[in-house]
């Protein structure tokens, strides 16, 4: 803040600041001394056109005018007149220049005509902005008395650490001040002169800074008017920006200068007017809010009973065939009961009546109606033939309630705002006529807007790649309801439950890293702000039952080299660098094969399997990220996180075939050379997303080709 408090002319603080209209300030002593009177007439064109010498007048004007000279880096000051067009000048700490005091009076003989009557002119030195002065002179400035304050503050913030006034000799650091004695005392000094007791005991004492801060509130002199300097300042001109004395304002400098205060005041009236009237438009409101809340829930109230009643009649309308459908099946039951048991009392009689018949000692009448009863029991079987023994009726009642639509409409009965009068949505007759309002505020409305129709899956369109599915929709064309988006749902490929996969608006959506080998079951609904819409009809979707993938260039190191459709990849590099293929795994066998296309000096590839983060610039299976076969031309090793074991018998050379055997349902990795298990099985326990991955140098070439696990090799009959 120091430097605000500086004069820019003479570079220390402002002593007696004044203000100028353009609002920097200057000290007094500066101003006067920065000042320059100009004659009223005879320019110093004119002077050289008449064939006169340059004068110092001349001078004065000539060097007036470099303060506005893009050469001039300064600022003109001058201190009366100058003397000569060879005066030196000098610079205050601001960089401002600064004449020299004027020179005594040639004499009277050498003396030019005395000058015409000038006008005193005064430059900013910050803005260079000119202003001419009036007849009184540098006192028509008003002085900067809050400037002043802040000068005083600020250096007493300066001093020293206050010293105790009683001490005799080197004054200590004072320790407390009596604002009554108005003495800073040091801690031995305030015990000896000044106890706590008696009359001083009343006295506050204050910290040192604190007593400071109170000396500097303390009154100041009052200021004085500059133009009758024995009136104190009592008012403030705002249009002068300036303040003034009572005589002031008798003489009629200011009398027709308005008050901005009144006018202020005027205007705050008028707020203040226009509240009150906003105070009773909101007491009204009150009013009409309680009013229309009781009109508003009397109406919610018989529109829901209204619903209750609808919902009623259905119920009995509903309750009624389901005692239709109860009579007619007790009807159908009992005449199956009558008509069973008049067929099995007549089955009984007969049953008797053989019975008895058998037991007579006749043989000749036995044998004269032995051939008519059996006919008759033979006729009654039939009659106890299939389907008469079955009931004619369930007990089960074959009706379901199909609520769902209803239950959706409930819960996505809400209200909407209107403007104007609310249409509510009632039954026949009823009538409601809650939340009119005479000034179109908006007003609730209870509706229950339509939802989506259910979209159609566009089977054309609907298509399986590898592990991803590619799903197409659309809304059925008759369907004038506005749609905010789509809800797609699969399930987990084993007719496990639905889990969303997709929202947004978008009507198609390609879904990737799907288990290979599995079928999937999707569907999809529609939904806008009133609600969802139903569920379209299921897809059945059937994922590749073997992956048919190529080696990925993004994932790969950059020595790699590509090509056969990045089917075949070389190095062009002395070390081991890893290429993983572009299709993971987490579920299902795969198999797939690896042919050594060029095979020079010995190299030691590995092939195997690996995660999507494992490192590029080593042998696979340096890191825990890759499980893997190494293998030279004469043997092979497996390797999972720099760890090499079970040593195998058997190499490759050029023309060779690399098969992984990768099966997740037993979580196992096996590897084969020319159709031929490699060793045991290699890695136990996996778990996870795999993918294909080989490490090679620059002196070998490998072709992936995934193939059928059925068509090349069984090795579940092997041991593992």
């Amino acid at each position: 803040m120091e430097e605000e408090l500086k004069c820019p002319v003479c570079g220390s603080f402002y002593r007696e600041p004044i203000i100028l209209p353009c609002s920097h300030n200057l000290c007094q002593a500066c101003a006067r001394n920065i000042l320059v009177q100009t004659p009223d007439s005879e320019s110093p064109q004119s002077r050289r056109a008449s064939g006169s010498a340059v004068s110092d007048y001349d001078y004065l004007d000539l060097d007036k005018m470099s303060l506005y000279s893009e050469a001039d880096s300064g600022y003109g000051s001058y201190g009366g007149f100058a003397s000569a067009p060879t005066t030196p000048c000098q610079k205050s700490p601001n960089g401002v220049r600064v004449f020299p005091p004027a020179a005594p009076p040639p004499p009277a003989a050498l003396a030019p005509p005395p000058p015409p009557p000038r006008n005193a002119c005064l430059t900013c030195p910050q803005c260079h902005r000119s202003l001419v002065l009036d007849e009184r002179g540098l006192r028509g400035f008003p002085r900067n008395r809050l400037l002043e304050g802040v000068i005083d503050r600020y250096q007493q913030g300066r001093a020293a650490a206050l010293r105790c006034q009683l001490c005799e000799k080197a004054p200590k650091e004072a320790a407390v001040m009596c604002e009554q004695c108005d003495v800073f005392y040091c801690e031995p000094c305030r015990l000896r002169c000044h106890p706590p007791r008696g009359p001083l005991a009343k006295h506050r004492l204050v910290p040192p800074a604190q007593g400071r801060v109170g000396r500097r509130l303390s009154p100041r002199k009052i200021s004085t008017c500059t133009d009758h300097e024995l009136e104190n300042h009592s008012m403030y001109c705002v249009q002068c920006k300036s303040p003034v004395c009572y005589q002031c304002l008798e003489e009629g400098k200011h009398s027709s200068h308005e008050s901005q205060l009144s006018q202020a005041l005027n205007g705050l009236s008028d707020r203040a007017k226009e509240a009150k009237e906003f105070l009773v438009q909101l007491r009204n409101m009150v009013q009409q809010i309680q009013e229309n809340s009781v009109e508003f829930e009397a109406c919610l109230v018989a529109q829901c009973d209204a619903l209750i009643d609808a919902l009623n009649r259905r119920k009995a309308q509903l309750l009624s065939r389901v005692n239709k459908e109860h009579e007619h099946k007790l009807k159908v039951v009992r005449d199956q009961i009558s008509h069973c048991t008049v067929k099995l009392r007549q089955t009984t009689g007969l049953m008797e009546y053989c019975l008895e018949v058998i037991k007579e000692n006749d043989p000749s009448g036995f044998l004269q109606i032995s051939d008519a009863l059996i006919r008759r029991v033979h006729l009654t079987e039939d009659q106890w033939g299939k389907g008469t023994l079955t009931p004619r009726m369930t007990t089960d009642f074959d009706l379901n309630l199909d609520n769902g639509p209803l239950l959706q409409s409930i819960h996505q009965l809400d209200f909407v705002q209107m403007k104007g009068k609310g249409i509510p949505l009632l039954a026949p007759g009823t009538p409601c006529n809650f939340g009119a309002s005479s000034q179109g505020h908006p007003n609730l409305c209870l509706v229950s807007s339509p939802v989506p129709a259910p979209p159609i899956l566009q089977l054309e369109e609907c298509c399986t790649h590898n592990n991803s599915a590619t799903l197409s929709w659309k809304q059925p064309p008759l369907s004038t309801v506005q749609v905010e988006g789509y809800i797609l749902e699969l399930d987990d490929g084993n007719g496990g439950q639905f889990r969303e996969v997709y929202v947004g608006k978008e009507t198609m959506c390609t879904v990737d890293g799907l288990h290979f080998n599995s079928t999937y079951s999707a569907r999809v609904k529609a939904f806008n702000k009133t609600g969802v819409s139903p569920y379209s009809k299921t897809l059945v979707l059937q994922t590749s039952e073997v992956a048919w993938f190529s080696f990925d260039p993004a994932s790969a190191h950059a020595d790699i080299i590509f090509s056969n459709d990045n089917l075949t990849v070389t190095c062009n590099s002395y070390d081991d660098r890893v290429v993983l293929g572009k299709t993971g795994f987490s579920k299902g066998l795969h198999y797939w094969e690896l042919s050594i296309d060029r095979y020079d000096n010995h190299p030691d590839p590995a092939f195997g399997v690996a995660r999507i983060d494992v490192l590029k610039d080593a042998m696979l299976g340096k890191d825990d990220k890759a499980w893997a076969m190494y293998v030279d031309n004469n043997r092979s090793w497996f390797m999972h996180n720099n760890s090499h074991t079970n040593r195998t018998e058997g190499g490759i050379t050029k023309g060779a075939t690399v098969g992984v055997l990768l099966d997740l349902t037993r979580r196992t990795l096996t590897f084969s050379i020319n159709e031929d298990q490699q060793g045991p099985v290699a890695f136990e326990n996996l778990e996870g997303l795999f993918f294909p991955a080989v490490s090679l140098n620059r002196n070998v070439q490998v072709r992936v080709q995934p193939v059928l696990w059925e068509q090349r090799l069984d090795l579940s009959s092997k041991p593992c």
